[in-house]
């Protein structure tokens, strides 16, 4: 089963786990039967082990929560404990939130996790509520057993547990120790969402603070004791590999060097200190050669000629969809539009670069502290390069500072093989940091993308489509989803809800020579700026207006219609055409929709062109997740979004020449300055329809809408990105 197929999976019923004891606190866990009464103990039945636990309820009144999934700005260490404190009726600011180790009891995806795909809250969402109720539910119980009366007289506020006929009341705190050594109930009903005094509200994200003062502790700023610092030097391309330092001598003669290693593709050199470390391998002299690579990279690798390559491919078209006969309309249709669109590599480009501490331990276990989304997966990993088994590995998840999809086990695109490598050669703890061009050189790239459209219109608009989407998607390169089963590959050309008859989606399967890897939003981030972008190319050949075209062809889906109009009421209204705006300049507005991740997304954006680049003004997206749960972190994930997808439109792009990239840092990848970040204005529309993701649907519909806009203003249609490369003088 792909990851992306896994997420469809639903969490376990927390009825059917258990709970445990701790020292005076009360433990809940998800992976063990139910846990037995200290009676039940007493009379010789054994004691369940001792596991690590989602929530601890401790003697003071607050609560420490280990989060299933890695924070990486997202949000989900506040998603989390509003969720569980609504039903506990603990205030979410009194939980304290860190990271869970890998394996049972987190394996709450159906047997696995990871953090990615918008999936944290809405795949979590139903479980952790009923942790919360489960919990409160056995602090009622022991509040009742002591003033003996029955648990249903009784109700909670805030931290208590509260009697409304004498007035009396019991801190959680004081019932913790009584409430675990009572039985689990089953089937504890969940609170009204007309009662919830937490979710759906926009209570501040409570990580903010330490970011904002520096307490906040990331994989670049761990340490441990006795460590030594490591910087590297990778080969220009994957396939070669180091012969040799022919100024070895020199280089471990360097202040604070403790030793030159050769590594797979790379140079290492451990110093005291990392700048002793990084100074002496940029000044390594390395010969290299031949060596071994999954994807060795062809010395005559460039973006250009790979472009053409997949724009050339006319392999087996696998069928993602069908619908009508497109094939048959095309042909017989007066007026066929044809177009190629293109989207290129991107970097990452996070704010912190990767890193690994390693340290072997004198018991034979290992520890690896390293930024990472799916911790057992770098457990199994690091288990066959180390030759530790899995269970002795114990993985120290820290915050992200950025991720986007970044820090998955991608093969040559993390630094912890080289810690683990290092820290056994010299039976010390290590810490490999990467640089800036180190991360550009070795990271996994959005997959370039290329599409094939075919449309039909009448006066009516389009009555055919007919697209093939060439290339590889991450989900298959990494998972195994053979082509025609990968959604990374063609997810926003293919889901699409536009009511256009006769359509054929297929792929056409070329493997890319680079190491890709997921990117923010996926394939959704590429395919919906072609689709959408042309979507409106169609209303242009029929004469029609593209927001009406598009409220014509949702007609038969309510949800998505008043999308639409919301973000058109958002605006101030749709405006067609050019435009003069209040301080003199010509205006076009571009409307875009997308369905990402279970959400669903419209976008309006509006441009001008100033000295020949595209400015983008206003942006307004109206965003329906299905369900919320806290409207400012939607907010702020939009706005994040949008500034991303602006970015990667206005100018993002990663360029390969002779199987190098041409950029190793941001001077030669440019990104977008807070100057050129437009104004956004999101509504968040409630649906009441299944929980859909937050952290991407921002994001895919953005591109097209600017695109789209530039259209109108300059009669330019693009079909490549980014809009830099094209002239607008």
């Amino acid at each position: 089963m792909g990851i992306m197929q896994k997420l469809t999976r639903q969490p376990v019923n927390v009825s059917r786990r258990g709970f445990l004891t701790g020292t005076g606190a009360l433990v809940l866990a998800t992976a063990l039967p139910a846990r037995r009464s200290r009676a039940q103990e007493a009379a010789g039945e054994a004691e369940p082990p001792a596991v690590p636990a989602f929530l601890e309820l401790r003697a003071d009144g607050t609560a420490l929560f280990r989060s299933p999934f890695i924070e990486g700005g997202q949000g989900i260490f506040s998603a989390l404990p509003q969720i569980v404190g609504e039903e506990l009726d603990l205030h979410p600011e009194l939980f304290t939130v860190e990271s869970a180790p890998p394996g049972a009891p987190f394996d709450i995806m159906g047997g696995f996790r990871f953090t990615g795909g918008s999936s944290s809250v809405r795949s979590s969402y139903p479980l952790m509520r009923q942790l919360g109720a489960t919990a409160r539910a056995m602090l009622i119980e022991a509040a009742a057993q002591q003033w003996g009366v029955d648990a249903a007289d009784l109700t909670t506020e805030p931290g208590k547990v509260v009697n409304p006929e004498s007035g009396e009341s019991l801190g959680y705190g004081e019932l913790a120790g009584a409430a675990m050594d009572l039985p689990v109930p089953a089937d504890v009903p969940l609170r009204d969402p007309s009662t919830f005094r937490w979710i759906r509200q926009p209570l501040p994200r409570y990580d903010v603070h330490d970011k904002s003062t520096g307490r906040a502790n990331y994989a670049i700023d761990a340490s441990v004791e006795g460590m030594l610092l490591a910087a590297v030097q990778h080969a220009p391309r994957l396939g070669l590999a180091p012969v040799s330092v022919t100024n070895r001598a020199e280089i471990e003669g360097m202040r604070g060097v403790h030793s030159v290693h050769l590594l797979p593709g790379a140079v290492a050199v451990v110093a005291d200190k990392f700048w002793q470390a990084r100074k002496a391998v940029e000044a390594a002299e390395v010969e290299w050669g031949p060596g071994e690579a999954s994807w060795p990279m062809p010395e005559d690798f460039s973006s250009q000629g790979f472009r053409d390559t997949l724009a050339s491919a006319d392999g087996e078209v696998i069928e993602i969809e069908a619908q009508g006969d497109a094939a048959g309309t095309l042909a017989g249709a007066e007026t066929v539009l044809e177009a190629e669109y293109d989207a290129p590599f991107l970097v990452h480009g996070q704010l912190e670069p990767p890193s690994t501490i390693a340290r072997f331990n004198d018991d034979g276990t290992l520890d690896l502290w390293l930024p990472n989304q799916a911790p057992e997966m770098f457990q199994g990993a690091a288990a066959e390069i180390a030759g530790v088994a899995a269970e002795n590995i114990r993985i120290h998840s820290q915050i992200l500072g950025g991720f986007f999809g970044r820090h998955f086990l991608y093969e040559t695109a993390n630094p912890y093989p080289q810690a683990i490598m290092l820290a056994k050669a010299v039976g010390r703890p290590v810490k490999v940091q990467w640089t800036r061009e180190e991360e550009f050189l070795r990271d996994a790239v959005r997959p370039m993308g290329f599409a094939r459209f075919r449309g039909a219109v009448s006066a009516e608009g389009p009555t055919a489509l007919s697209v093939e989407v060439v290339g590889e998607g991450p989900t298959g390169r990494w998972y195994k989803a053979p082509a025609g089963q990968d959604p990374s590959a063609t997810e926003g050309i293919s889901g699409k809800t536009y009511a256009i008859a006769n359509t054929h989606i297929g792929q056409i399967y070329v493997p890319n020579p680079a190491v890709i890897g997921y990117w923010r939003a996926v394939g959704h981030s590429m395919h919906d700026f072609m689709y959408e972008s042309f979507l409106d190319e169609m209303a242009a050949a029929a004469g029609l207006d593209p927001f009406e075209m598009r409220r014509r062809l949702l007609s038969d889906s309510e949800r998505h219609r008043t999308l639409l109009e919301t973000v058109g009421t958002l605006s101030g209204g749709w405006k067609p055409g050019v435009f003069e705006s209040e301080d003199g300049s010509q205006r076009a507005r571009g409307v875009a929709m997308a369905s990402p991740f279970g959400s669903e997304v419209a976008v309006i954006a509006e441009v001008s062109v100033d000295g020949g680049e595209v400015a983008v003004h206003q942006v307004w997206v109206a965003i329906d997740p299905g369900q919320i749960v806290n409207p400012a972190t939607i907010e702020a994930q939009v706005q994040s979004a949008v500034a991303l997808g602006v970015s990667q439109t206005l100018m993002e792009e990663l360029v390969y020449e002779n199987g190098e990239p041409t950029a190793r840092n941001f001077d030669y990848y440019p990104f977008l300055r807070p100057d050129q970040m437009p104004q956004v204005h999101v509504e968040i529309v409630e649906s009441g329809a299944k929980m859909g993701g937050i952290g991407e649907p921002g994001l895919p519909a953005v591109g097209p809408a600017i695109v789209n806009a530039v259209a109108v203003l300059t009669g330019q249609r693009i079909r490549s990105l980014p809009l830099s490369k094209h002239d607008f003088g």
